[in-house]
């Protein structure tokens, strides 16, 4: 593939020649340390879009504050990065990326899962720790490839019934939020990793009432049992 890293003290600006590397598939300018670049960009420039064979794109741990609608031009991509920045929404162009597989978004301040995300169809992993999302829109079903979503450390206090409908999840991580309840049925969730990986499901940090923590703690049979009882009362 062809790769371009761009790294060093002495970068004060984007280097604009970049946008001249047509056949470029591979970018990435995020810093590994404090200290690998001076430069971090706030706006990922619009000229991005002129790069239409990049596959993977890097620019975590930067300080974007935005997107341009021009990412929605780059039709190869698979891999995108974005974690560790400042970001609060994203554009709706972001929905056109029909070969994207791995979204990674930890570490922003989005307040909410933007709704361009849902229509991925490709995607099997999406990272959007560490953000304030409160809450979570029924279209999630829409991504039914679906392998991992972590959510840990955001300020959900309830999921859609139609989050159940993800039905290829091996791994699904929940932790810290504030979920008092989940769906009914929550349980369908076959596929997730549960006693096999303690680390596929995990509840911790929240104050969960129904159902309590020692019934998530059986896996999907005890939580569809659970409900049933409900029904039945």
């Amino acid at each position: 593939k062809k790769k371009l890293k761009i790294s060093g003290r002495e970068l004060l600006s984007f280097p604009t020649q970049v946008f001249g590397l047509e056949q470029l598939q591979v970018l990435e300018m995020s810093p590994e340390r404090e200290s690998c670049l001076r430069y971090r960009m706030e706006l990922l420039p619009q000229e991005i879009g002129h790069l239409r064979n990049l596959t993977c794109l890097y620019v975590d741990s930067n300080n974007l504050k935005k997107i341009p609608a021009e990412i929605g031009t780059l039709s190869h991509l698979e891999r995108l990065t974005l974690s560790n920045n400042s970001l609060s929404s994203l554009p709706a162009e972001m929905g056109a990326l029909q070969r994207l597989q791995s979204l990674h978004l930890a570490n922003n301040s989005l307040t909410e899962l933007p709704a361009p995300l849902c229509q991925l169809r490709s995607l099997t992993f999406l990272d959007v720790s560490d953000n304030k999302i409160d809450t979570i829109p029924a279209s999630i079903r829409h991504l039914q490839k679906l392998e991992t979503l972590l959510l840990l450390f955001n300020s959900l206090e309830s999921l859609p019934e139609d989050f159940c409908l993800l039905r290829n999840l091996h791994t699904l991580w929940l932790g810290n939020n504030h979920l008092r309840s989940l769906p009914a049925a929550f349980g369908e969730l076959v596929n997730l990793d549960w006693g096999c990986n303690y680390c596929s499901c995990n509840f911790e940090g929240n104050p969960l009432e129904s159902p309590p923590p020692e019934v998530c703690s059986r896996g999907p049979e005890g939580i569809r049992d659970y409900f049933s009882s409900l029904h039945r009362i």
